[in-house]
């Protein structure tokens, strides 16, 4: 009897199976995708997935941020001459002063929006929304561009009252001529944002 119970107890023993129950339940498990080299290239290709728009947006923003500057710094170097015939400062001007800081100011807003071009393709984040910015870009686009029409028309006017022998002369009319290359590249940066907003009430 005791060896029949012990042969009981040895047949109701579970076969020995060749593997850990461990490593069953992995095999039992689908494999780990291996991860696929061009899922990291996704951040380089970010640019190249963004519409045509954005990219001429951002070269227009680039021109008009170079312009404002060459308009406003042709004025201040000029007025740090001092070894000329007869100096002049465009401070002793009310008209070059309002064409200094529509530059300046125009100059500010380009260095906004291209940072903000850049910083929206590059990391895909939102700095500010897209339909808050389709509405400030197009109302402050127009601000700019009557800015700096209305710069150009006062220096013109200031060029007529100046001393052809005043050496701010030169530089007024450098300024003049950039300032107006400026408010054409912002009359485009206009059109693509009323295209834009357009765009985007249509949906």
């Amino acid at each position: 009897m005791k060896q029949e119970g012990e042969m009981f107890v040895v047949s109701c023993r579970p076969p020995m199976a060749g593997v850990s129950p461990v490593s069953a339940s992995s095999q039992s498990q689908p494999p780990f995708p291996t991860p696929s080299p061009f899922s990291f290239s996704v951040a380089s290709t970010r640019l190249s997935t963004r519409p045509p728009i954005y990219h001429s947006n951002l070269i227009l923003r680039f021109l008009a941020l170079v312009f404002s500057f060459i308009s406003a710094l042709s004025l201040a170097a000029s007025s740090s001459k001092k070894n000329s015939p007869r100096p002049s400062s465009f401070a002793d001007h009310s008209e070059l002063l309002y064409c200094f800081v529509t530059s300046v100011l125009v100059f500010v807003y380009s260095a906004f929006q291209l940072f903000k071009g850049i910083y929206d393709v590059a990391q895909r984040g939102i700095l500010i929304s897209d339909k808050f910015s389709d509405y400030m870009s197009f109302i402050l686009d127009q601000v700019a561009g009557y800015l700096l029409i209305s710069s150009s028309s006062v220096a013109i006017l200031a060029i007529q009252q100046i001393d052809k022998t005043e050496s701010i002369l030169k530089a007024v009319i450098i300024s003049t001529t950039v300032s107006f290359v400026a408010f054409l590249v912002i009359v485009i940066c206009t059109l693509f944002s009323g295209y834009k907003l357009c765009k985007r009430i249509s949906w």
